[in-house]
C-alpha cells in the first residue's frame, strides 16, 4: 500500500507576521502583540527578534518588558488575523480540498493524490505563501498526521536565530519510529506533565523507550490511554485529514527556479499540469465546466483568463485544449514567467453514458482509466501521453479524441 503525503503547516509567529504586514517598520524588531503591561496583559505572539532575549506566549507583558527593555507592545487585530487565515486557506485548497485547520495558523493537508514528492508539494505550498501573502511558514511532512506535526514543532525548534524558521522538515515513510525514538518524551501527544513525571519513575527517557516497552504492561500503567501512547511511539497513525467542505475547483501550479520565456518548454509544462488536474478530477469523480490558467510575469504581476466549456469534463485532451487556447491569448511572446498554473471549477459529478457500440469517447475513457491505473501503482511519471509531451511543437495534438 502507498504511504499518505500528509503535511502539517504552521505560519510562523502569524500574528506578528500580520503586524508586519500592517507596519513594516516592526520587521526585525523584537516586539510583541498583546495585552497592556499595566494590567494583566500577556504575549499572545512575539516576534523572533523578541524571543533572543527570552520573552514568549503565554508571558505576562510586564514581565516580557523587564527580559526585553527595548519591546514594542502591538495590540492586536483579530479581524485581520481571520481575514489573512482566510487568504492562507484559499491557497491550501487551491493546492488539495483535503485541508484540515487546526487553529487560525495551521492545518493539515492530504496531498496523497498529487503526483509530486512530498518535500516537493511542501516547497511549493511553502513558496506560494512567501510570495502571494508575503508569510513565513513552516512544514512537517510524513505519511500520519501524528508524525508531520511532530516533525514541525521539531525543525522549527532547531531554528535559534532571530529571523522566521521557515522550516521544512520531512520524515520519509518507513522511518517514523527512528525519528521518534530519540525525541524527548513531552513531544509524543497525551504525554504532559502527569504522564511524563511517571514515564519517568518507570525509567522511560525518550519515545523510543515507549515504543519497545511491552504493551499490555503500558495498558496496564496507563488503561487505554497506554496503549495508545504505545502506537504512537511507533510512529502509527491512521487517523484520516478531517475536511468537510464541498470541493468547488482543483488546480495546479509550477513556480520556475528562474523565469521561462521559451513558449514551447511553458505549453509542454502547462500540458503536464493540465493532466495532473485532469486525472484529480476523475479520482474524485467530477468534471469540469470551466477551465482557467494564470501566468506570473517577472514583476509579480498575475493576469488570468478563464474559459466555460460547452459541457463538463475530465479528459485530458479537452482541458489541455482549452488550457492552451487560454494560454495563447493570454501569453506576450518572449516574455519570461515566474509561474505557470492550471485550474478547474464549475465542478460536477460525472455521469458517462455507455452506448450499444463502442465511440471515440469511450475508447478515450478506457485509455484514460488505463493510464490512472498505472498512474495508481508506479506514480505520476510512470505515463505520459506522448502528444501533451509534443504539446509545444504541434498543439493541434492537443486533441485527444480521434
Amino acid at each position: 500500500m502507498t504511504a499518505r503525503k500528509i503535511l502539517h503547516l504552521d505560519l510562523d509567529a502569524f500574528f506578528c507576521a500580520v503586524e508586519e504586514l500592517r507596519d513594516v517598520s516592526l520587521r526585525g524588531k523584537p516586539f510583541a502583540v498583546g495585552g497592556s503591561p499595566q494590567g494583566r496583559g500577556v504575549v499572545a505572539s512575539c516576534s523572533y527578534a523578541a524571543r533572543q532575549y527570552g520573552v514568549h506566549s503565554a508571558m505576562p507583558m510586564a514581565q516580557a518588558l523587564r527580559a526585553c527593555p527595548e519591546l514594542v507592545v502591538v495590540r492586536g487585530h483579530h479581524s485581520g488575523y481571520s481575514a489573512v487565515s482566510r487568504q492562507v486557506r484559499a491557497v491550501f485548497e487551491d493546492l488539495t480540498p483535503l485541508v484540515e485547520p487546526i487553529s487560525i495558523d495551521e492545518a493539515f493537508l492530504d496531498v496523497s493524490d498529487l503526483p509530486e514528492p512530498a518535500e516537493e508539494i511542501a516547497r511549493i505550498l511553502q513558496r506560494r505563501i512567501q510570495d502571494e501573502l508575503d508569510l513565513p511558514s513552516s512544514l512537517g511532512v510524513a505519511s500520519n498526521k501524528l508524525v508531520a506535526k511532530i516533525a514541525n514543532n521539531i525543525g522549527k525548534a532547531r531554528h535559534k536565530g532571530p529571523t522566521p524558521p521557515r522550516a521544512i522538515l520531512v520524515v520519509p515513510p518507513g522511518q517514523e519510529a527512528a525519528f521518534l525514538a530519540p525525541l524527548p518524551l513531552k513531544e509524543l501527544w497525551g504525554v504532559g506533565p502527569k504522564t511524563e513525571e511517571k514515564l519517568k519513575r518507570m525509567g522511560f527517557r525518550a519515545i523510543g523507550d515507549i515504543a519497545r516497552a511491552n504493551e499490555k504492561m503500558m495498558t496496564t500503567q496507563f488503561g487505554k490511554h497506554g496503549r495508545d501512547l504505545w502506537r504512537r511511539a511507533q510512529g502509527r497513525d491512521d487517523r484520516p485529514v478531517e475536511y468537510t467542505h464541498e470541493v468547488k475547483s482543483i488546480s495546479q501550479e509550477t513556480t520556475f527556479s528562474k523565469d521561462v520565456a521559451d513558449g514551447d518548454r511553458l505549453r509542454q509544462t502547462l500540458a503536464r499540469l493540465t493532466e495532473n488536474v485532469a486525472y484529480r478530477l476523475r479520482q474524485q469523480g467530477l468534471c469540469a465546466g470551466t477551465v482557467r490558467i494564470k501566468l506570473r510575469w517577472s514583476d509579480f504581476s498575475t493576469p488570468t483568463r478563464q474559459l466555460t466549456l460547452p459541457r463538463p469534463t475530465d479528459a485530458d485532451g479537452v482541458i489541455i485544449q482549452a488550457a492552451c487556447t487560454l494560454f495563447d491569448a493570454l501569453w506576450e511572446e518572449g516574455r519570461p514567467v515566474r509561474l505557470l498554473g492550471v485550474g478547474t471549477s464549475n465542478l460536477t459529478p460525472c455521469s458517462h453514458q455507455l452506448s450499444l457500440w463502442e465511440t471515440p469517447d469511450e475508447k478515450e475513457r478506457r485509455l484514460l482509466a488505463a493510464m490512472d491505473e498505472l498512474r495508481q501503482r508506479y506514480g505520476e511519471k510512470v505515463v505520459r501521453r506522448g502528444r501533451s509531451l509534443d504539446v509545444g511543437r504541434n498543439r493541434d495534438d492537443t486533441n485527444t479524441s480521434k
